[in-house]
Parts: C-alpha cells; sequence; structure tokens
C-alpha cells in the first residue's frame, strides 16, 4: 500500500525492492555505512545537518529531516532518501557539475533499506572513521604509528647500507638498476653545496682527489657537519620553513627589532646539534621550559614571525588572523598537515575537525592577541618577556579567556566554548591540556602541545623532518608533497624506507647531524646523475621517483650568491648579527614612498657577507633573489619553486652583483698569474677559481681566442677588461650554475 506521498522510484530502486529476498542482504559496516560515511556525512552530521538532517544514528536517520522521514524501512519507493539519490539532487552539485552515486551504491542503498535498514545497535559513524577515495580517514597512511620495517634482502647484499637496500629493492622488482657512482670531483662539489651551501675550492678538491684512504669520503662528511657554514646553509632551509623575515609587512612594513636573533638562535642550534624534540620546544614554548633562559625565549620568535598589520580594519577579526597565522606555521612546519583549512568548516580531505582547529588555537589564545601599543608590534613587551632586546612570545597571565567555535570561521558568529585539547586526528594521544601548576606565570598549554608533538608515539613529526631532509640532499622528498602529508599530497615512493628513516631518527636521540650522514653516506647519495640507460629509464620514471640516478639541480638563490663570493674571494663567513641590505638600483626602488630614505645600502664590507643575512624586506625583496626564486615570505614555504624564466639569464648577464664579481674573479686571476701574457695561465686559473677544475685544450683555445676578441673590441692591450669578460662567461656557465 503506498502513502499519501507518491514517488516514481527509478528501475534501480523497483529491481532492488522486488529482488531483495532472492540476493544477499547488504552488510551494514561493510556495505552501508562506507557509502553514508563517503557520500552524506559532510553535510549530515550532529554539528552540521544541513536540511535538520543527521545521518549519523539510526535514531537520527529515523527522525529525518525538515522534509520528514528520509527512510520508510522495507520500503525504498517511498524512502525520501533512495528518491533524492535517483534524481540527481543528491548528493548536491560541486562547482556547477552534478555527481551522481555509482549505480552499484544506490543498489545497495535501496536493498538495505528494502531488508528492514538494519543498523547495529549503539553504532554511530564518524566522517573520519575510515579512508575512502573521497577524503582520508584516521586510518591513512601518515597517522598510523611508525613501525620501523625489516631491511629488505637484495642481491649483493654485502656491505650495503640499509638506505640502499630498500632503494634496491624496489629498483630490482622493476628490473632497473642504479646509476653508477659520481665521480670524485662531481660528488665532492655536490656535498660541499649541499651540506655548507658554497663549492669546495680548487684546493680542497685536489686533496681530496688525492686522498686514497678508505675513510676519505667520511671524513669529508664529518667535516663539513662540523663546519659552522653548516648551520648557515641549513638555517636557511627553516626560516623558509617559518615564514621569517625582518620586517612586519602591510603598508607600514616595519622593522621586527632584533627578529635576527632568531635566526641566530636557529644557526646556532643548528651547528651544536640540539635533538629536534628540544629544537621544536623551545620554538613553541621556550618562554614555558623549566630551564628557561634569554636563548629559549628567543626562539620563541618563530611565533612572531608572520605578517603583523598595526592598523587592521577590525580589530577583532584581525586577532583570529593572527591565531590562523600561528596554527597554520605550526601544523605545516612541524606536523605536514593543513590544519588552518579546518578553520571554517571539518576538513574537506583530512581527519581534522573544525573543533580541533580551535583546540589548536586555544593553546596561544591566551598570549598578546588582543589590540595593544602598536609600539609592540603585536607581542609581549620586555618584562613580560623577562628579557631585553628579545623579540619572542609569551602568555600574559594563567588564565585564558574562552574560545569559541566560530560558525563559518566567522568571528562575529561564536558558538560553543572550546575546551583546549591535541589534535583527535591521532587517537592514540588525543588528550585535553592539563590547568597549569600554582604559581605558573603562563598556561603551559604551548608547552603541552610542544611535547605532544614531539611524542615519540605522533607519527607525522619524525616522518615529516626526515622527509625535509631527504629533500634538500635529493632535491625532491620521498614524499614530494613535503608540506602536505594529507589526502591531496603524494603517496611516499618509498614508505618502509620513510618508516625506517624516522624511526631511526628517533631511536638516535632526534639528532640531526647523524641523520645527515646516514643519507650522505649511501650508495643512493654518491650515485651520478648520468645513467647508461637514461633514455630508456626517462620514459618509464621520467621524475626518477624510484631515484634510479641523482637529480641535476640548479643552485638556489643563496648559494649562487655565495659561489660568486666564494670564486672572487671576497666572502665574509662571519656568522651572526643583524641584516645587511644590499645596494638595489633605482628602477627597484622607484614604486616605493619616501624612496629616498626607504633603503639605505650597508657598507661594502657587510655585503660580502653570505646570503642568509640579507635583509628581508617584505615590501622590497632583493631582486637578484626573487629572480632566482626566493621563498614568499608571507606564508611556510616548505619547497621553493624551481622556474626557467628570461629574467635569470639576463640578471646574470647585466646585474651589477655579477658584474663586480667578474672584476674579482680578474683582479684576483692577474695578482695570482705572472703577467699579462701569461694568457695560458690566466685561463687555467680562472677555471680554477670558478669551475675547480683545469681546462682542456678545446677550452683553454676557445677562452684565448675571447680574449684576443675582447681585447680588439674594447680596443685596449689592458687584458683586465678581456680577463673579466672571461671570468663573466664563467659565473654565467651551467656547470658554475647546476650541480649535478
Amino acid at each position: 500500500m503506498i502513502s499519501h506521498r507518491l514517488y516514481l522510484p527509478s528501475a534501480i530502486v523497483l529491481a532492488s525492492f522486488q529482488c531483495v529476498t532472492l540476493a544477499a542482504v547488504p552488510d551494514f559496516n561493510g556495505d552501508i555505512a562506507p557509502i553514508l560515511v563517503k557520500r552524506c556525512l559532510e553535510c549530515h552530521n550532529e554539528r552540521e545537518a544541513a536540511g535538520g538532517l543527521t545521518l549519523t544514528t539510526r535514531d537520527s536517520v529515523l527522525l529525518g529531516g525538515d522534509s520528514g522521514e528520509v527512510i520508510v524501512p522495507r520500503r525504498p519507493d517511498q524512502s525520501l532518501l533512495i528518491e533524492r539519490i535517483t534524481n540527481g539532487e543528491m548528493p548536491p552539485p560541486k562547482q556547477g557539475k552534478s555527481q551522481p552515486l555509482p549505480t552499484g551504491e544506490i543498489e545497495l542503498l535501496s536493498a538495505w533499506i528494502a531488508s528492514g535498514a538494519e543498523w547495529p545497535t549503539e553504532r554511530a559513524l564518524d566522517l573520519y572513521e575510515a579512508t575512502n577515495e573521497v577524503r582520508a580517514g584516521r586510518d591513512w597512511w601518515s597517522l598510523k604509528p611508525v613501525v620501523n620495517p625489516v631491511v629488505p634482502r637484495v642481491n649483493d647484499q654485502h656491505d650495503l647500507h640499509p638506505i640502499d637496500t630498500f632503494i634496491r629493492s624496489r629498483l630490482e622488482k622493476e628490473g632497473l638498476v642504479s646509476a653508477l657512482p659520481a665521480d670524485r670531483r662531481t660528488l665532492l662539489r655536490r656535498t660541499y653545496v649541499d651540506v655548507i651551501g658554497m663549492p669546495p675550492s680548487a684546493e680542497q678538491l685536489g686533496d681530496f682527489l688525492a686522498d686514497d684512504a678508505p675513510d676519505a669520503w667520511e671524513r669529508v662528511v664529518d667535516e663539513l657537519l662540523a663546519s659552522p657554514q653548516y648551520g648557515v646553509r641549513w638555517a636557511r632551509y627553516w626560516l623558509d620553513l617559518v615564514r621569517y623575515a625582518d620586517t612586519c609587512g602591510y603598508e607600514r612594513d616595519q622593522d621586527k627589532p632584533n627578529v635576527w636573533r632568531y635566526r641566530d638562535w636557529v644557526v646556532r642550534s643548528l651547528n651544536e646539534d640540539k635533538p629536534y624534540d628540544q629544537f621544536v620546544i623551545e620554538q613553541l614554548a621556550g618562554d614555558e621550559i623549566r630551564d628557561r633562559d634569554e636563548q629559549s625565549v628567543i626562539a620563541t620568535g618563530f611565533l612572531r614571525l608572520g605578517t603583523w598589520n598595526d592598523e587592521p580594519n577590525d580589530p577583532h577579526e584581525y586577532k583570529f588572523e593572527r591565531l590562523e597565522d600561528m596554527v597554520h606555521a605550526t601544523s605545516s612546519a612541524f606536523m605536514g598537515l593543513t590544519v588552518k583549512c579546518a578553520r571554517c568548516h571539518d576538513h574537506k580531505f583530512d581527519p581534522i575537525l573544525q573543533l580541533d582547529y580551535y583546540r589548536m588555537a586555544a593553546a596561544f589564545w591566551a598570549g598578546p592577541i588582543e589590540p595593544r601599543d602598536r609600539s609592540l608590534l603585536g607581542g609581549p613587551s620586555s618584562d613580560e618577556l623577562g628579557f631585553e632586546d628579545v623579540f619572542g612570545w609569551t602568555d600574559l597571565s594563567p588564565d585564558s579567556k574562552p574560545l569559541r567555535l566560530l560558525k563559518k570561521g566567522d568571528p562575529k558568529r561564536p558558538l560553543d566554548e572550546v575546551v583546549p585539547a591535541h589534535l583527535s586526528t591521532i587517537p592514540a594521544i588525543h588528550r585535553e591540556f592539563e590547568s597549569p601548576p600554582n604559581g605558573s606565570k603562563t598556561t603551559q598549554r604551548r608547552l603541552q602541545l610542544a611535547r605532544w608533538i614531539t611524542d615519540p608515539e605522533n607519527p607525522l613529526t619524525a616522518r615529516v623532518f626526515v622527509n625535509r631532509l631527504w629533500q634538500h640532499h635529493f632535491g625532491e622528498g620521498l614524499v614530494r608533497s613535503v608540506n602536505n602529508f594529507g589526502f591531496r599530497g603524494d603517496l611516499p615512493t618509498h614508505p618502509e624506507l620513510l618508516d625506517w628513516l624516522a624511526a631511526d631518527f628517533v631511536a638516535g636521540g632526534w639528532k640531526v647531524k647523524r641523520m645527515h650522514k646516514q643519507i650522505l653516506m649511501s650508495r643512493t647519495y654518491c650515485q651520478s646523475s648520468l645513467h647508461p640507460q637514461q633514455e630508456a629509464y626517462s620514459e618509464r620514471d621520467f621524475t626518477n621517483r624510484l631515484w634510479w640516478r641523482a637529480n641535476r639541480r640548479r643552485l638556489d638563490a643563496e648559494a649562487l650568491r655565495d659561489a660568486m663570493l666564494a670564486a672572487s674571494g671576497e666572502i665574509d663567513l662571519k656568522l651572526g648579527g643583524p641584516s645587511f641590505k644590499p645596494t638595489i638600483s633605482e628602477e627597484a626602488l622607484e614604486g616605493l614612498s619616501r624612496k629616498s630614505s626607504a633603503w639605505e645600502a650597508s657598507g661594502g664590507q657587510e655585503q660580502l657577507r653570505r646570503s642568509l643575512y640579507i635583509y628581508a624586506k617584505r615590501g622590497l625583496l632583493t631582486p637578484l633573489m626573487t629572480t632566482f626564486d626566493f621563498a614568499d615570505t608571507t606564508l611556510p614555504c616548505g619547497q621553493r619553486d624551481v622556474t626557467t624564466a628570461p629574467t635569470q639569464a639576463l640578471a646574470l648577464l647585466n646585474n651589477s652583483f655579477v658584474h663586480n664579481r667578474s672584476r674579482s674573479v680578474a683582479r684576483r686571476v692577474l695578482a695570482r698569474t705572472s703577467g699579462a701574457d701569461d694568457v695560458v695561465g690566466q685561463i687555467r686559473l680562472a677555471w680554477q677559481l670558478t669551475l675547480g677544475r683545469e681546462p682542456d685544450e678545446y677550452e683553454t683555445s676557445l677562452a684565448a681566442q675571447h680574449i684576443a676578441a675582447q681585447r680588439t673590441r674594447f680596443k685596449s692591450d689592458d687584458s683586465f677588461l678581456a680577463l673579466t669578460s672571461l671570468c663573466h662567461v664563467l659565473l654565467n656557465s651551467n656547470e658554475f650554475i647546476y650541480v649535478d
């Protein structure tokens, strides 16, 4: 008997209804729950309940929504749920495109209703209970515990590094073999640039090539990791990740006073090999740890590195923008998750509730979020920090005003008060924050958050960091989306290797230099970028996801500039201190207000310092650096773009910094050769200083012809201008700009 609501079910529904007695009754957990979770629960959950309908429990389903009951057990032909699905209304269109359910899923739902719509007692559906093709669940690969895998067996196992065993095992399955080892000169240059950000000198190359001892390579690795310049090189990667700049951005773009001390803290921490878990804790809560000191409070400058607006249109709304910046920097840098996407709604792709976003944001809520004295630039005062001249962060009280979840992220639409807690994304270590102990000056929430992030049971932290190490040594990570270990990110090329590295990292006391050495001592790192089967292998694996060869890489902006200074012998390797301002052309200053005072270049000697120390003004980043893909300073940057643009060639040909280095190389050559007529000697030394090797006969002949032609062009017997031209050619060459 048909009720007063007359529906016209599809043939699919009728067939399912008529044949239910003949077919197997669908299993709720295996067949029905995955469909409801995947297709319906995003909009019909206990908090959102679109159309007044919640589909998380049997009672809520039978209760129906604003349109009445949606399921009539044993009558799919009278069930509104089936009607809306079959006529294409549900799921609703996305971006103007309909998304009808597959026929098989409609048949299962119809058969389930026809069989009585059984639902296990106390079974509640959860949007993130399991991964499906639409979104990740809490069983997503990166959220599972790190398990130290068994090192696989491969052919020629003897004396093989575990890293190589994992790589070779996969190659053998694919019928591929690794490239041959790189020649020693190429390997040394690659490693110098990787570890300290500068190429080796001709003398250093010569010493290594002449060293036949079995431990020669290991000694090079140890020496480079012990160099103070290691911290300078690897600090740059971290500064990209934490959106470091020397100014606030926005219209006034004020200086962040003493922010450079945070940069010095990063360099020092890396050089001292501070355990990574402590490195994380100090940045989030260096003011809350028991043995706090000036350096640990400087580390909390991490939380203040974002942009800051002293005149927001809506101060109340702006404090939530600042919270978002802190949550985003923290979650992406340390955990490779985009938690900020859950500010307005449950995350579309990852198991992060909107509630989780506010739980995490509550860790920062007791700080100086409210509008205060502009001179403080949105942070605490020196008295509140306990130290003078420190650009850091602290809570203003051990108590915190309630933080409420915001409907659609709108500060004008507050909902329920949030209980501060860790992300529910990792259930095994999910817990609420504890109240601060008596006498505490802060809430201690940031310290609890930091300890949760560095908990050995947190599966993300070690995986994310060892992946960053791999990325900067090989050009790509094992997970290529280095800041996104979620559903929309890349899957790991070698998940077992990633877990082996992560487990080894934690077991080794979170020591970073130890992990560098693990990678650098592997044959995979030491292999050539050329392969005898290059063309055939590239057709099968063009992006080298199997690591069958080394990746050829262009020097990044800092390494390129520093290499030029090293070649000219001018580089100042002094560590620490305030940033310097390089000379910038008048044309680049043209768009600034107050041009005459907006940029005052530092003294000449200061401008010869390493590129890490260049003053990063958000409103005027150094043109030479941005031309070669300097990082965006407004958001965490886990991996820079690598572009190829005509402006790069033009900058190398015409930029005054590059021309000045060419002149300096030429002066250095002339000072160390026997005179203007010693053209061959000049050519040999120019090659040694710039490329670290001797020129061959053909190169020597071409270079001599170039010098002769330039002398004619310049109408001068003065060898300096012609030699400068040759040096400029070498600084523009691919061999100088790229690392094999």
